[in-house]
């Protein structure tokens, strides 16, 4: 006999190929991801959890084989190992600017859980914090309970004396407070912003204000709305705003993660009816890495889909549309010694590497300096530091050991569980370097030198 035909054998694989043990669920909808994963370990360097453990199952490669025999039904889905690298991977998606061969880790990752999630339950912890994100009247009352309780000045007093799974949620609110700057001489040849501006139409855009910024950091929320007036944008507001889901997302929970998204649409959409131009500015990089995925979460909804997609194609990062027009530079100087950490879900996820940097060059005095690994993520990851904090932990270390080396006296960055974590680190390790958002950087260069 002859050799067998290419077909032939082709068809004899496919033929030895286990049937998909996971029909209709989110991973089987998500497959065709994890064919483009060639194991060519590109991979390993960029993630954390591989880099920090040292273990094949917590790199992306690994995690991608543990999808397939899930999917091929060799591992069940409440395989307490399984679960447990699967729950380890901080979402960072720093695989994927790493990748040459394009797989949605990100995408793959959220279904997996999704998938994982009605058989094997949801943590406690995490079930009450999402339930809380859920649930708008809840979340807010919460949050005032919260800027209450940090303006009486307990949770930085008591952060370093208790066990370091308290302290570190008390430092972390701690560290969501206003920073006082440092503003050097007025810069003598700075130019009035506005009138720099006043010759071009300005741009309306309108803000997504943010669970916790709004929340807990109403003084950034601020500091974009001064920073964008004075750079030729005109903010209206949106009402019915809602959590944007992505914490939701990470953990599994796509049903909600959705609902969270629709009433988010149905809510701009009204802003746009009124204002057909107007963009979505957004200075929580993980808030605008999910509302530019709102087309691919909500792809299947004939009623959505479009109309996720028009919301997602108008989502800018507050930096990206201050780059876009050159940040002016204030009347003020700025007399401190920055560093810039950029939010895993900023440069990795949207892709937005340059448009900080372009952002924090403009402001008049400052001392910019490198970061080494910049890349790495601290380990916030929306909620991860709570669930999985051990890790967590592991993944910051490094991160700081980097901070103090660069001699920095504010670490800048762009989300606020990157603020809060990175703010935590220092707090609980008695450093004086402060975690701040870039806006509120470039802000307080504007505003007025008569005090």
């Amino acid at each position: 006999m002859g050799t067998p035909s290419t077909l032939t054998t082709d068809t004899a694989s496919r033929a030895t190929t286990p049937p998909c043990a996971l029909p209709g669920t989110p991973l089987q909808h998500a497959s065709a991801g994890l064919d483009a994963c060639v194991h060519c370990g590109f991979c390993l360097q960029a993630c954390p959890t591989y880099v920090n453990l040292e273990d094949e199952n917590e790199s992306p490669r690994g995690r991608l084989v543990l999808m397939r025999r899930m999917l091929d039904g060799e591992i069940a889905l409440d395989d307490p190992d399984t679960a447990q690298h699967i729950d380890r991977c901080l979402g960072c998606r720093a695989c994927e600017t790493a990748c040459p061969s394009g797989v949605p880790y990100g995408e793959l990752l959220e279904a997996t859980r999704a998938t994982m999630a009605p058989v094997r339950g949801t943590p406690l912890v995490a079930k009450l914090v999402l339930t809380v994100f859920r649930h708008h009247v809840l979340l807010r009352a919460a949050l005032a309970g919260a800027r209450l309780f940090r303006a009486t000045g307990l949770p930085r007093a008591l952060a370093r004396l208790v066990p370091r799974r308290l302290g570190f949620p008390l430092a972390m609110l701690a560290s969501s407070a206003p920073t006082r700057l440092r503003m050097g001489a007025p810069a003598a040849a700075a130019s009035p912003p506005t009138a720099r501006r006043a010759e071009s139409p300005r741009r309306p855009v309108t803000m997504l204000e943010g669970c916790v910024m709004s929340g807990l950091f109403a003084h950034v929320n601020d500091a974009t709305e001064q920073a964008l007036s004075h750079n030729g944008f005109t903010s209206c507001a949106t009402n019915g705003q809602r959590c944007c889901g992505a914490l939701h997302a990470h953990a599994g929970d796509l049903e909600s993660a959705r609902a969270l998204a629709r009433e988010n649409i149905v809510a701009f959409e009204h802003t746009f009816a009124s204002t057909p131009d107007a963009q979505v500015v957004v200075n929580a990089a993980g808030c605008g890495a999910m509302l530019k995925q709102y087309g691919h979460l909500l792809h299947d909804d004939p009623h959505f889909a479009e109309r996720a997609q028009r919301l997602a194609d108008r989502t800018r990062d507050v930096s990206e549309l201050l780059a876009s027009v050159g940040p002016v530079a204030g009347p003020r100087s700025l007399d401190e010694r920055v560093t810039h950490d950029p939010p895993c879900h900023q440069m990795h996820a949207q892709r937005i590497v340059r448009p900080p940097v372009q952002l924090l060059s403009a402001i008049p005095g400052i001392d910019l300096v490198p970061l080494e690994d910049a890349d790495q993520c601290c380990g916030s990851a929306g909620i991860y530091n709570l669930v999985e904090p051990d890790t967590s932990d592991a993944v910051l270390a490094p991160k700081l050991a980097r901070i103090k080396e660069s001699h920095a006296e504010l670490v800048a960055t762009g989300n606020p569980g990157c603020l809060m974590q990175l703010g935590a680190g220092l707090i609980l390790e008695g450093s004086d370097v402060r975690a701040v958002h870039p806006i509120e950087l470039l802000a307080a260069t504007y505003e007025s030198t008569e005090s």
